[in-house]
């Protein structure tokens, strides 16, 4: 049993793969790393940005859309539908044989929509329709515009992937939204709760990136000395916070009626600065309920050399006094959250306009 077969069976964390392209979906690639351990999927504006540009793959399928007069931004969709649903596909048995744990495939709104609540729920409902897969996560920025997208989507049954947190406030925030959701759908429906599925994804290293940023520029030996720190105490904090809310009368009352627990999700976790090992981020916050969303080199660098061993909650109270310390010598926690969020959506805003440019562009070569 290889590395990524044992965080699920030995510590409860589900490994899925943050990426997709199509050249992995018709050269069988994507069942490989599925039969390997992978258990599902996430992908986002700027990895369909760089599949789409970066390859000839998309090529055909974009020269029948332009000949049949689909604009651009229709094409885009096209294009990336057809990449989930085959995805979808691959996934499907890990979902059947885990009763609807796991084998999910995740599909971002538009993120210029991310501080438009009505907008962010119309188009995740579309697209949660057009999908039409009971393995599709439909993903909306945790930014505050979309906490009421999010709650909503819970509450007609639609399953989420809430994407792009960076504090431990916000967190709190995503949490109840999705149990104030389950509550909403319990009591719009007599059946059962088990068909909603929902991972709240914490964004790791890009939270070390900018505190080391601070940290040195504060330029203390105490300040120095936290380097590397504040993503895995904070996603260790994220973790104790996530075993509170899923216990207690609240929480019963919707697991009788057979709710899951809303995963925590930690994504971004590629290394950034090479002073620290490639497989910090997974290792650190290896633990049960829980899903890990590599990229293709960190997951080929955990399978190959990572350590398997339950570490989340080792120490939490270490984490505690960690995150603290890192604000007693300057860092505005605050400050730091609001940042990455800004410049998250910023970046998947970028991914997609640049995309739709170049399609544009390119159906224009083709007219």
């Amino acid at each position: 049993m290889n590395r990524l077969q044992r965080l699920y069976t030995e510590c409860g964390q589900s490994p899925w793969l943050d990426n997709l392209r199509r050249g992995w979906i018709t050269g069988g690639q994507l069942v490989e790393l599925r039969d390997r351990g992978v258990r599902g999927l996430t992908s986002n504006p700027t990895i369909f940005q760089k599949a789409i540009q970066g390859s000839a793959d998309y090529d055909e399928q974009f020269s029948a859309l332009t000949r049949s007069r689909v604009a651009p931004r229709d094409a885009y969709w096209s294009l990336v539908l057809r990449d989930i649903d085959s995805a979808l596909d691959v996934f499907a048995p890990v979902y059947e044989s885990s009763g609807g744990e796991d084998g999910f495939v995740s599909v971002e709104v538009d993120p210029n929509l991310a501080h438009d609540s009505g907008g962010t729920l119309t188009s995740a409902r579309e697209l949660h329709e057009r999908v039409g897969r009971p393995n599709v996560m439909i993903k909306i920025p945790a930014t505050r515009e979309g906490l009421p997208a999010i709650r909503a989507m819970i509450a007609e049954g639609r399953s989420v992937n809430v994407t792009l947190i960076f504090s431990l406030e916000r967190y709190a925030q995503v949490l109840e939204a999705y149990v104030a959701g389950l509550e909403d759908l319990a009591r719009s429906t007599t059946s059962d709760l088990s068909r909603v599925a929902s991972v709240g994804s914490f964004f790791i290293s890009r939270v070390d990136t900018e505190v080391d940023r601070r940290l040195e520029a504060i330029g203390t030996p105490d300040a120095l000395a936290l380097r590397g720190r504040a993503a895995v105490a904070q996603g260790q904090l994220a973790y104790r916070m996530f075993t509170e809310v899923f216990r207690g009368a609240r929480w019963q009352a919707l697991a009788a009626r057979g709710a899951r627990l809303q995963r925590p999700l930690w994504a971004s976790t590629s290394t950034k600065n090479p002073a620290y090992r490639d497989t910090l981020y997974v290792e650190e916050l290896i633990g049960p309920h829980t899903v890990n969303t590599l990229p293709d080199a960190t997951l080929e660098a955990f399978d190959d050399h990572g350590q398997v061993a339950r570490r989340v909650d080792i120490d939490v109270d270490a984490a505690a006094q960690t995150w603290q310390e890192i604000a007693a010598v300057g860092v505005d926690h605050a400050a730091v959250a609001e940042q990455l969020e800004r410049e998250g959506v910023s970046s998947f805003q970028k991914s997609f306009d640049e995309l739709l440019t170049a399609l544009t562009a390119k159906a224009a070569e083709l007219s």
